[in-house]
């Protein structure tokens, strides 16, 4: 996978006289000395080698501030001269209606001179279920020019059929131009609508018409800014090597860059016999879209359809580091505010509750122990109530401890990869430009991550065990179970949607390419993890465990009722975020706030650590010593929560979704994301009530 970056400075129009008192370039980055005497020591000691050159480069663009820099991952800006030929991209249509993808080219659209050719994907483009091709609609830039394209055959029945069902279940068309998506803009109840794409045909309204209608032409405006070369442009770690622009290639620079792009679609009837005598990007005459239904062309047997479009170029003031901003805006701030704000009251009662149980209970009878003289202890130990009672049980081996290491192992795993990828998002890392790179990136860690997977549950298990014994068998499991779970889910949804031939299904070489990656990098990281685990210093309990396990009391409600609810705290701090997630994976929509997801992920750690040593607190003052499973599952119940309002989602905001494989596809992907959510959160909870617990009875001294 080819990663490209490109660093644009534009200066502003008084740069100019900073620039040459600041630095200067020359035309090879190997030349590059600054102007300036006074620094010019400072730069000798720099070698040339290609770690100093970016360390050199991205540390001039944080500290001089006389120009205004821009930073895109993975993407870099294309410049065209007028009468340039730039051809659009097709990408797999989609559909909210069934969120099943098709290929372009399933239906009778106009194809290539030079025939069909895929465009490179990553491995989350693949997983994501893009397909993109390349298309014959075809912009000269800055030229504006009404075009041919074809005329197809007459439809046969099954063509008919299948452009009525994509038309009748709300599929789109996703174009693409110089990486920017296609962009309708559609009046809905006296406000303007913003949509991705357009669509297949139009329904009517009318029931007493059962005819769809094709969208045949498409009106398309290009904004284009006019780039005069000024700056410097820096090419990164593709194969064009890396080097800054000369003075020479100025001239190449200067152009039009493309900072939008908007389709209108519509349907016209032509007469087939007159335009099949054109060939393809022939000009025609411009027409207007017609509103009367008898105008347009409809789908139906032996019927020739006639593609055509226009385009127009339109100069504009936005600059091609904010060409992403349509897509990008975000409504409802408030709303997240909002969402920031009630988890935050959460947090600081919770955070009173753990307050008022350290300094007020444990603190205060801890401090009433000490003073006493030997025989006042001896004579209290007799006396001992609430959670002093299970000293000699509350470490005891807790029932299915093979599991729970497993399960904490995957939790820190899963809780690492969520964590640095929304850290890197949120810094402006994981960009929209660059389709399926979020995937990416957070497959990527998530096998990295498998070093700290083997490390914590080997880790866990000579502290339950109190030896390293069976090490390898457990870094084995920790490094099969959730990727075992996805496995199961994912094949299975794979065989529904390979008998829909939707291009969402996963291929057999991408399976293969998986299975290698995972078997090649994340089980040794995981086997090298459980190792380290094995020669780290065991966590030492502070008191021992009894022969003979104490009888708990008997409850009047079973304690799992109470775990079970505690789950509805950390997923009060989660509700809100989770619609928007949701709403962008489920309603094709852009989702770029990171910075609100990676305050509400702090919070939720926060809250499900507090939960969990709460109910923990709890659970030991009642004399109930089986914490383990119950800590993990206080704060782990949320993933419950989210699964419940997953299928909430489906029924009230997903009411419209067709088909029973769309249904399970639906839950089937929302059951992965429960399962994840439960082992991170659980871990949290975990790892806070069993250093809470050891902290706490570390500071008894009960023989």
């Amino acid at each position: 996978m080819e990663l490209i970056i490109r660093l644009s400075v534009d200066c502003r129009p008084d740069a100019k006289s900073v620039l040459q008192s600041d630095c200067c370039f020359l035309n090879t980055l190997e030349d590059m000395t600054p102007c300036c005497p006074s620094s010019m020591a400072t730069f000798k000691r720099f070698t040339m080698c290609s770690i100093c050159k970016w360390a050199f480069l991205f540390g001039f663009l944080l500290f001089f501030n006389g120009c205004c820099g821009f930073y895109l991952p993975g993407s870099y800006m294309h410049t065209y001269s007028t009468g340039d030929q730039i051809y659009a991209k097709v990408n797999s249509l989609t559909s909210i209606e069934t969120e099943l993808p098709f290929g372009y080219y399933s239906l009778p659209y106009c194809r290539p001179q030079d025939g069909i050719k895929k465009s490179a994907e990553n491995l989350g483009e693949l997983l994501m279920g893009d397909q993109i091709d390349n298309s014959p609609y075809r912009f000269r830039m800055n030229m504006n020019e009404s075009v041919y394209l074809c005329t197809t055959k007459g439809l046969n029945e099954n063509e008919v059929k299948l452009l009525n069902q994509r038309t009748r279940d709300l599929y789109q068309v996703n174009m693409i131009l110089d990486n920017l998506p296609a962009m309708r803009y559609v009046n809905q109840n006296g406000a303007t609508v913003q949509w991705t794409g357009f669509p297949v045909g139009y329904a009517p309204t009318d029931k007493n018409r059962n005819e769809d209608y094709i969208i045949n032409h498409l009106r398309f405006r290009v904004l284009i800014h006019e780039y005069e070369g000024s700056g410097v442009e820096i090419i990164g770690t593709g194969e064009e090597g890396m080097g800054v622009i000369s003075e020479a290639d100025k001239k190449k620079a200067s152009g039009f860059e493309i900072v939008g792009f908007e389709v209108y679609p519509c349907s016209i009837k032509y007469d087939p016999d007159k335009m099949s005598k054109h060939n393809m990007y022939d000009k025609v005459d411009p027409v207007n879209c017609p509103a009367e239904l008898d105008k347009l062309q409809v789908i139906k047997e032996q019927e020739k359809v006639t593609f055509t479009y226009e385009v127009e170029f339109v100069k504009s003031n936005i600059r091609w580091p904010s060409r992403w901003d349509a897509y990008l805006k975000m409504e409802g701030a408030r709303v997240h505010w909002f969402s920031i704000m009630n988890s935050l009251m959460v947090i600081f009662f919770l955070a009173g509750i753990v307050f008022v149980i350290f300094l007020r209970t444990v603190r205060r009878d801890l401090t009433r122990y000490e003073e006493l003289d030997k025989e006042a202890q001896a004579q209290m130990n007799e006396e001992l109530s609430g959670w002093k009672l299970v000293v000699g049980d509350v470490f005891r081996e807790p029932d299915c401890s093979r599991l729970l290491c497993v399960m904490i192992g995957d939790g820190v795993q899963i809780l690492g990869m969520a964590a640095v990828t929304i850290i890197f998002a949120a810094l402006g890392f994981m960009s929209p430009a660059s389709r399926g790179m979020l995937l990416t990136g957070m497959i990527i860690l998530y096998l990295f991550l498998g070093i700290a997977a083997g490390y914590a549950g080997v880790r866990l298990w000579r502290t339950i065990k109190g030896g390293s014994e069976g090490w390898r068998s457990l870094s084995w499991s920790i490094a099969c179970f959730f990727p075992g779970i996805v496995f199961i889910i994912l094949t299975a949804l794979n065989f529904l949607l390979w008998g829909s031939k939707s291009t969402g299904a996963i291929p057999i070489s991408l399976y293969f390419i998986l299975f290698t990656l995972w078997f090649c990098i994340s089980v040794p990281l995981t086997l090298l993890g459980g190792f380290m685990g094995t020669r780290s210093e065991a966590i030492q309990y502070p008191v021992r465990t009894n022969q003979i396990p104490r009888e708990i009391p008997a409850r009047k409600y079973p304690s799992w009722l109470l775990v079970l609810g505690a789950g509805t705290l950390p997923f009060g701090t989660l509700f809100i975020e989770l619609f928007f997630i949701l709403s962008s994976i489920w309603l094709g929509r852009f989702y770029y706030v990171f910075g609100f997801l990676l305050i509400v992920l702090t919070m939720l750690i926060v809250v499900c650590a507090e939960v969990s040593l709460v109910l923990t607190y709890m659970h030991l003052c009642v004399e109930d010593w089986r914490w383990w499973w119950k800590a993990f599952y206080a704060s782990g119940s949320v993933a419950l929560y989210v699964f419940l309002y997953s299928i909430n989602y489906l029924v009230f905001d997903l009411k419209s979704l067709s088909g029973p494989v769309s249904a399970m596809v639906y839950l089937g992907y929302s059951l992965i994301i429960a399962v994840a959510i439960m082992l991170s959160t659980g871990t949290v909870g975990f790892l806070t009530s069993f250093y809470f617990v050891h902290y706490l009875f570390s500071s008894v001294k009960i023989d």
